[in-house]
């Protein structure tokens, strides 16, 4: 079975104005002090952030109970200090610029990129998927691509910012624009051609190593893993764990050949979007979700959002059956349809109630168990 693993970024918020609340260091030194929590807890970009780097999984079941767990320790740091603990793409609110975790690189970093930083208050979920070598990696990662457009529009989750509906599902994915490297990632040929175009990469607009690189898919540079950064973090682990399940299907889908599917999930050369299509296609999701229409990953046209689903749980189906997922993802597709996105609901949250509902629903999904 394909392993899998999630990391999951959290911010503390001020409990009435919905700010980042810069308490993370002392979360971090409780949660690294407790043997059960210590591999798996650690320090972010922003004072405010905490992540959980999960454990590595083959089941996900296993996984979103992990999550959870992890999720009522953050919470009770965030009780301890008075503040929220939210899962979300960017906070409602902000201060001009933020307080960096005082490490050599984070300073660094924020030195390099100067005021792009100032909007760069912003948490993701990435799911990591397990593959034997970097090649089958490279394949993966060129079919990924035509699907990151489908994976944002299901994944937005930061509608509200500096106290406006930006309009946008996912204002998160807008922001990362501004970095060097951000979207959708080229084709490469292999994995020697990615490692070489990555090198030539390095130093240019602060982009001072491998880990900086924004792309909303790439090879991660520390395990043998792809790695899918479109998501916002989600507000619930039910949500996170379901994308996982999704990921793992599509890598499987290309480099299982005993699945016979490879072919299917991918567009035929006349079909294939260009870089330009795929970018502009981010945009579109990031901004309407699943509220219009989307960028089918094969046909490489804007189809109606309910469709383009319907298509991809179809020709991920033989994965989904195998790895024993198609339950677990039919269910969660059900339920996005029903009760909309994270971005949807924080957006109806808002309309009706401002600030104060959005930290209910906050604190009512962080550590929901479903």
């Amino acid at each position: 079975m394909t392993t899998f693993g999630l990391e999951e970024e959290f911010v503390f918020l001020d409990r009435e104005t919905l700010r980042p609340a810069d308490v993370a260091d002392g979360a971090f030194a409780h949660l690294a002090a407790d043997p059960r929590w210590k591999p798996l807890a650690h320090r972010e970009f922003l004072a405010a952030q905490v992540e959980h780097a999960s454990a590595v999984f083959t089941d996900m079941t296993e996984a979103q109970e992990a999550l959870v767990g992890f999720r009522r320790e953050v919470a009770a740091e965030a009780d301890g200090y008075g503040v929220v603990a939210a899962s979300v793409g960017c906070p409602p609110d902000a201060l001009p610029f933020p307080t960096i975790t005082d490490t050599p690189r984070y300073q660094r970093i924020a030195d390099d990129m100067a005021g792009v930083i100032a909007d760069h208050q912003i948490q993701g979920l990435h799911v990591h998927v397990g593959i034997d070598d970097r090649d089958d990696g490279v394949r993966a990662l060129n079919a990924i691509r035509n699907w990151l457009p489908l994976l944002s529009a299901l994944t937005g989750n930061s509608p509200v910012w500096r106290g406006h509906d930006t309009g946008y599902e996912s204002w998160r994915n807008v922001g990362q624009r501004r970095w060097t490297t951000t979207g959708c990632p080229p084709e490469f040929r292999d994995a020697a051609d990615y490692d070489r175009r990555l090198e030539r990469l390095v130093g240019i607009g602060g982009m001072k190593d491998h880990a900086i690189i924004m792309w909303a898919a790439r090879l991660s540079d520390h395990v043998p893993t792809v790695e899918v950064r479109v998501a916002d973090a989600q507000l619930e682990a039910w949500s996170a764990v379901l994308h996982a399940a999704v990921y793992r299907a599509l890598v499987d889908s290309v480099i299982d050949v005993s699945l016979g599917a490879a072919d299917a999930v991918v567009p035929s050369a006349e079909a294939a979007p260009g870089p330009e299509l795929l970018n502009a296609a981010l945009l579109h999701a990031a901004h309407s979700g699943l509220d219009a229409l989307v960028l089918d990953p094969v046909l490489g046209e804007l189809r109606p959002a309910d469709e383009v689903l319907d298509r991809a749980q179809s020709l991920l189906a033989p994965a989904l059956d195998a790895s024993g997922d198609a339950g677990l993802v039919a269910t969660g597709f059900a339920r996005l349809r029903e009760e909309g996105t994270g971005g949807a609901r924080q957006r109806a949250a808002f309309a009706s109630g401002g600030m104060p509902a959005l930290r209910e629903l906050y604190t009512s999904t962080f550590t929901a168990e479903r």
